[in-house]
């Protein structure tokens, strides 16, 4: 597969449990939504608060048509009120139902019979309740919806905000920006209408943003359809989304190349980080691979750029709608304060952001303009005497976005006041001129004084309120770019010619729903991966003879099906050196494992020699039960879990998606050789998370967990000790 490719399952027919996946709606579908020329308010209403009188005085300044309905008015002010949609002169591109739920049905029937194109609910009751019947009304609702062409927005729905042509249509009171955005601007996807129009306040105080769109219950059109339709919009330059979760998130991985292909980035925040997918895991590789950590490897194939916070969302979607892509990995820090410079560093010394120092002709301009009292390095303490010399910050950014070491400038402005707005338009220009990133950090607390929304509204230049935030989304940006340079890298398959069938042979024998160890290991070596020697003893005598031949020291540990955690069930013993050793050591691990077993089936001791020192990793696999098969590395040993220091991806990987995940451990540096432990051989480690990874891929129907831990490793050699498999319930295909 090609390192850092969409997932090829995106564009699978099916969903989940076997259900017909549906096609995401495109922007020509939902443009009767997005774009309407006519909206009818059903529900209309003169009484002050009401969802209907809120929704209309919302949309006054609305460039179409706008038509209201209900049978009890004649007139609500000055505006004709109809009884009915088919009373009006027009079919209505989008119907807004500002009515109670028992009304809905009514609605969807009367817009499905007049021909609308797009209909909003608002009203809520419906399958967020949990009640089976009102489950059951949401889908006969959205089912009639379908049938008769109507693309439904809700229930349970906020409503939606276009800023340009002023359809704001909602019953909450819409924040509403000084003057429409004046270029492609950004697009706000969220489940949560409440945090969705939250992040639109931003408006208030300058932030480009062209539409907001939530989607409640989601029961027809959800966000994946949301985040496509905005992928090719051209009035959108960047997509901020705030996701829940989805009974099917593949279609949103299917919207989000959508949206790659045409250019825009989608930055997405993650509600819900539990863990609750990994409880009933047996595995390390399963209580290490929950839901939140598939979620970001499925973000990160597909492209998204994930934000760690909710506060940070705009300020990063914002930020990569202006960057473009990074001309070079090196920032510059200019900054007026020696404070605000250290702080830069700090900063991004943390997020991993190289601060180099500039080449020798920006370094005679920072020399020559710089007092001695400042600092003519990077970062750059031009200090306060620019405010007598403004020329000297003018020369210094200009030298450093010149220099072709940087690929982004971030000035840190500490004073909200009106002087410091024309450095803004300065490096704005510099900027564009040089085709490279610019930030500023406003490290004052008067968040919208002076200079803030000047800063929002640039071309190039990014407004970030923390530089923590600031050099995270660089970070994030960088990251990105790499990954995007080798996403048309292939990988060859490195599993050897017959390993899938050879795999499928060993796991049609399987009596039970684990493997032995020694099973396990067979499977792991039909697909090449390497695993230590090993001989099963039925008694003391044969277990000393087999410790013989392969030589001290070894390690013994009783194979039973019943007994998947050998650690846990007293039934390993280590670095035995002599033939007394072994028949003590075989005599306590099998009464231990009888112990623990009472009613299991024991097959024996398993003899191995001890495997000399070296970085302990885990390897393993696990069926999501909504993304497929995804693969897992991490520090091993018996401290896994404790360490909790993995990476995850979907499955299979690449040899440059596999090299990625390693390099994003936190411990990475032990596998470059740490004080004793020799330095393992990072193409060999990354080989075998790809072979794994081919394992779980080929055999997804059949595999739910694989745990290889640990894989020792010390240079090239690298051996897995112990290893698990454990399968999916499977009947044999009846014979005929």
């Amino acid at each position: 597969m090609a390192g850092g490719a969409v997932d090829p399952r995106a564009s699978a027919p099916s969903g989940p449990a076997g259900q017909a996946r549906r096609p995401l709606y495109r922007r020509a579908d939902l443009l009767r939504l997005l774009e309407p020329e006519s909206i009818a308010i059903v529900g209309a209403s003169a009484r002050a608060g009401s969802f209907g009188e809120r929704t209309a005085r919302n949309l006054s300044g609305f460039a179409g048509r706008l038509h209201l309905v209900n049978p009890r008015y004649e007139r609500i002010g000055d505006t004709p009120c109809h009884a009915s949609i088919a009373a009006l002169s027009e079919v209505p591109d989008l119907v807004v139902a500002a009515t109670p739920m028992e009304a809905c049905e009514a609605v969807v029937r009367d817009c499905v019979t007049a021909g609308s194109g797009a209909l909003v609910l608002y009203a809520a009751g419906f399958a967020e309740t949990g009640r089976p019947e009102r489950v059951a009304l949401q889908q006969r609702l959205v089912a009639m919806a379908r049938e008769g062409g109507v693309r439904l927005l809700g229930p349970n729905c906020i409503g939606l905000t276009d800023y340009v042509r002023r359809a704001e249509i909602s019953f909450v009171a819409i924040p509403r920006p000084a003057a429409p955005p004046a270029r492609p601007a950004l697009g706000i996807v969220s489940q949560s209408g409440n945090l969705g129009f939250a992040l639109a306040q931003a408006v208030e105080a300058g932030a480009q943003v062209g539409r907001v769109l939530t989607c409640g219950n989601s029961g027809d059109i959800d966000v994946a359809d949301l985040v496509a339709a905005l992928g090719e919009d051209p009035a959108c330059s960047a997509i901020a989304l705030l996701f829940e979760g989805m009974a099917d998130p593949v279609r949103l991985i299917e919207a989000a190349a959508i949206a790659r292909r045409n250019g825009k980035p989608v930055v997405v925040h993650k509600l819900g980080t539990g863990e609750q997918g990994a409880q009933a895991a047996m595995s390390h590789t399963g209580s290490l691979a929950g839901s939140n950590e598939v979620y970001r490897a499925a973000f990160e194939r597909a492209g998204m750029v994930l934000s760690e916070s909710f506060e940070g969302l705009l300020e990063l979607a914002g930020f990569l709608a202006k960057a473009g892509p990074p001309r070079a990995p090196g920032v510059a820090v200019v900054s007026t304060s020696g404070g605000a410079a250290i702080m830069a560093a700090d900063r991004a010394e943390a997020h991993g952001v190289p601060l180099p120092q500039p080449a020798p002709a920006a370094q005679a301009v920072l020399a020559a303009r710089i007092p001695e009292f400042g600092s003519a390095r990077n970062p750059c303490d031009v200090t306060a005497q620019v405010l007598n010399d403004p020329g000297s910050l003018r020369d210094c950014m200009e030298a450093l976005l010149a220099d072709p070491a940087y690929g982004a400038l971030l000035l840190p402005n500490g004073f909200a006041y009106d002087v410091a707005t024309p450095r803004f338009r300065m490096l704005d220009e510099m900027a564009a001129h040089h085709g490279k990133a610019a930030c500023v950090v406003w490290t004052s607390q008067w968040l919208e004084g002076p200079g803030a929304r000047e800063v929002e509204a640039t071309e190039r230049v990014a407004l970030f309120r923390s530089m923590d935030r600031c050099m995270a989304a660089i970070a994030a940006w960088q990251a990105q770019a790499r990954r995007a340079g080798t996403a048309g890298q292939t990988s060859e398959r490195l599993a050897p010619p017959g390993a899938r069938e050879e795999a499928a042979r060993l796991l049609a024998r399987a009596t039970g729903p684990v493997l032995t160890e020694r099973e396990a290991k067979a499977v792991l070596s039909a697909y090449g991966i390497p695993v230590v020697r090993e001989v099963l003893a039925q008694d003391a005598e044969a277990a000393t003879a087999a410790a013989e031949e392969l030589g001290f020291p070894v390690a013994l540990k009783v194979e039973s099906p019943a007994l998947p955690h050998k650690t846990e069930a007293g039934v390993i013993r280590l670095n035995l050196g002599d033939a007394p050793a072994v028949r003590d050591a075989f005599e306590a691990v099998m009464t231990n494992a009888r112990r623990a077993a009472p009613d299991g089936p024991i097959h024996g001791v398993l003899v191995q020699p001890m495997v000399p020192p070296g970085v302990e990793m885990v390897v393993g696999a696990r069926r999501d039960p909504l993304f497929g098969p995804t693969v897992l590395v991490g520090l091993g040993g018996v401290l896994v879990e404790l360490l909790r220091d993995s990476a995850v991806a979907l499955a299979p990987v690449g040899g440059a998606e596999a090299r990625r995940m390693l390099a994003r451990l936190r411990g990475a540096r032990l596998l470059s050789g740490f004080r004793n432990l020799p330095a393992a051989d990072l193409g060999t480690l990354a080989g075998i998370v790809q072979r794994v990874s081919e394992l779980a891929a080929d055999h997804a129907d059949r595999i739910a967990e694989i745990d290889v831990n640990p894989v020792i490793c010390a240079g090239a050699r690298q051996v897995a000790v112990d290893a698990l498999i454990a399968l999916s319930p499977w009947e044999p295909p009846p014979r005929g």
